[in-house]
Formats: structure tokens, sequence, C-alpha cells
């Protein structure tokens, strides 16, 4: 009794309950209390890894029925390819708008987004693809779409209209402008990752070697940051706890390590040629990093492709997949069940399907420049943009 008196008295014995809610939760129900999140933002269910919601088996109720498809935009081509993964045989294709780059899954999860950016003509279009039945529908005319992303609310498109260094805030759905934001300084504004608590975003500018980091409250530039190679930044993404940045430059050949907080680089780490795709495994521990093997945009050799693996725990490349007689995987992401890497082969016309266990790949052909894939369905609770940021 006195054991017990002692221990209601206690603040170890007030905390119980929630602890044994943790515990029940795999640890998660206090962590969930751990990051304020910006209005309207779902919460954050474990900030020591903000992918587990993205990881196997959680695929969400809105997308268990759709058609496991990879989409392939072909830059050249100005179409886009459909590949059914379980037989690596392209099953459908289809005209898009002029330059098509990426296929961008919607915050929701019930549009693909074809972003046509008519190669810098300053025109452009967006190409939705009805993600349950795998169909085009209208383009919506949009300024140079070269890249797009999702406010961590849901509510508004952020298109990236690069030949303009402007990023345009438009409603989710309609695509209707409802704000514009410059960033001068970054040239080449294209690729993105969010904080944690969606409070900022961190963009590239891979035509002035800098970072932008943008106030998502606020919508006002909150610095540049110039990176030590003054490279060709590309993509970038977060650790799993949101404590580095890490961003891939295709002409350092590696990838750069930022502190997001002090917005500070931090670290490098020599990865392969022309670095520039970056994909977290399904369970958070890896990053796969997609070497291009030419830092040359259009006319490119035949390049010496690899994929290169990094420990988030480590931050040390723990493997590294050549693509057997050369190659240039670019853009994609990660299947449903973990098991295989989807990349682009940007200037050898095919598609690459990485085994993430052991590294082997298998190659389909496609039109001609495939750039940034779209794997779907994906795993998570919604999507902030590019070829499936999921959270």
């Amino acid at each position: 009794m006195a054991i017990a008196k002692t221990l209601r008295s206690s603040r170890l014995f007030r905390l119980a309950p929630f602890a044994l809610a943790a515990a029940c939760l795999g640890g998660t129900a206090l962590a969930a209390s751990a990051v304020t999140t910006v209005p309207g933002m779902p919460p954050v269910v474990n900030p020591a890894n903000m992918y587990t919601e993205a990881g196997l088996g959680k695929l969400s109720p809105a997308v268990k029925n759709d058609p496991e498809r990879i989409y392939v935009p072909n830059l050249r081509s100005n179409d886009v390819y459909v590949i059914d993964p379980t037989t690596y045989k392209v099953v459908d294709k289809f005209k898009v708008g002029e330059g098509p780059q990426h296929v961008v899954p919607s915050w929701d999860l019930r549009t693909l987004w074809v972003t046509n950016n008519a190669e810098r003509k300053k025109t452009g279009s967006l190409t939705p693809i009805d993600a349950h039945t795998g169909k085009p529908g209208t383009a919506v005319p949009v300024d140079d779409p070269y890249n797009m992303y999702f406010t961590p609310d849901g509510k508004e498109a952020i298109v990236v209209a690069e030949a303009f260094a402007r990023l345009d805030f438009r409603d989710a759905h309609t695509m209707a402008l409802r704000s514009s934001l410059q960033a001068p300084e970054c040239k080449g504004i294209n690729h993105a990752d969010f904080s944690m608590d969606g409070s900022y975003v961190i963009f590239t500018c891979e035509f002035t070697g800098k970072l932008v980091k943008i106030d998502m409250v606020n919508r006002k530039v909150m610095g540049y940051l110039d990176l030590s190679k003054k490279g060709m930044p590309q993509d970038i993404r977060s650790s799993p706890d949101g404590k580095t940045f890490y961003v891939a430059d295709m002409m350092a050949d590696g990838v750069y390590l930022i502190d997001p907080a002090s917005f500070k680089q931090v670290g490098f780490i020599k990865t392969g040629v022309g670095t520039h795709g970056l994909y977290p495994s399904r369970d958070g521990t890896k990053l796969y990093v997609a070497n291009r093997g030419s830092n040359k945009v259009h006319g490119a050799p035949k390049g010496k492709g690899s994929v290169s693996v990094i420990d988030f725990a480590t931050q040390k490349v723990v493997a590294n997949w050549p693509v057997p007689g050369g190659g240039s995987p670019d853009m994609g992401n990660v299947s449903a069940d973990g098991k295989t890497l989807w990349l682009s082969g940007r200037f050898d016309d095919v598609v690459y399907a990485f085994d993430t266990t052991s590294g082997q790949v298998r190659t389909v052909k496609v039109g001609q420049e495939p750039h940034g894939l779209a794997v779907w369905p994906q795993p998570g609770r919604y999507s902030l943009g590019h070829t499936g940021i999921m959270r």
C-alpha cells in the first residue's frame, strides 16, 4: 500500500498512462506531441523518423485499388509510358504537353500531374492522370512548370516556374493562381524538401550553386546558402529526424550535408559521377543516390551511372551499384514493398529497376529521354510533390 501511495504521488505514475499508450503504439504516442506542425498539416507520428507513415504496409485506403504502375515522362518524345512493374512491360502510352519533366502525385493522392515545361519557352501545362484509371485528362496551361510541390496543409500546389526563378502558389485542384513568390538569386530553382513541421522549405538553385530557404508561414525568402564546390545542386531530401538535409550535386559528384536550422553546410559525401536523385528506403534507414554518370544535360556521352547507398545513421556510403555496361540513372522512387528502386535512364531511353537487396538491375525500353518517373501507388498519408515525397 505504501509503495502504491508513493507511486500515485510521483511524476512517473502520472506519466504512466501516456508511457503505456506509447508502448502500445510502438513508442509513437509521446513522440506525436513533440512536433508542432503548421496549421492544417497532419501530425508527425514519429519525430525520430518522419518516413514511418510511408513505410511498408502503410498504403492509404485512397490508393489501395489503384493499379500498380510506373509512369515515365519522356522529355524528347512528349509522352508518358506506363509500365506494369509485375511484368516489366509497357502497357500504355499517351501524348502529353511539350517537354514533360516529372510525374507528381497530388497531396490527396488522387491525381498524378505531369509537368510539361516546354523546354524553358516560358510556357507549359500540367496534364492530370487519374490515379485510379491511369488515364490522362485535359491539360491545364501554366507558366513553365518544371516541377511541382504541395503546401503541407494540402490546399495549394507550388508550381516551380524555373525560367522565372519563381514559385506559383495555385489551388491544389483547379490550379488557379493565388500568389507568387520570387527568388531572384535562385536561378534554376527546381527541387525541394520541407522541414518536419512544415514551417519552411529549402529549394536547390541549379544554375547559381545555391540553396534558398523559404518561410512557408509568411511566404518569404529567409536566405540563400552558397555551396562550397560551386556546382549544380539537384535533388534534396531530409534525413528521417529532420536534422540534416542531403543535397545531390551533379558537378560535385556527391551529396552536401546541410543543417537546415542554422542553414549551414556541415559536410559532404562523395558518391559517383553526376549525382542527381535522392530517395529514402521504405524503412527510413538508407538513402538511395542516383549518380547519372554524366554532368551534361543533353547530348551526353554514354555514362558510367550507378546508385550509391548511404546509411542515414552513419552518413557513410555502404554500397554502390553500377549499371552494367554504363548508364544514366536519374530520377524515380522506391516501390511500395521497398524491394525495387525505379529510376529513369535519362540518356539511354530506358528505365532501370534496381533490386534493393542485391543491386542487380533490369531495364525497360521507353521513349526519348525519360526523366522524373513516378511509382504508383506508394505508401503514405499525403504527398508533398515531386515524384512522391510521402509522409
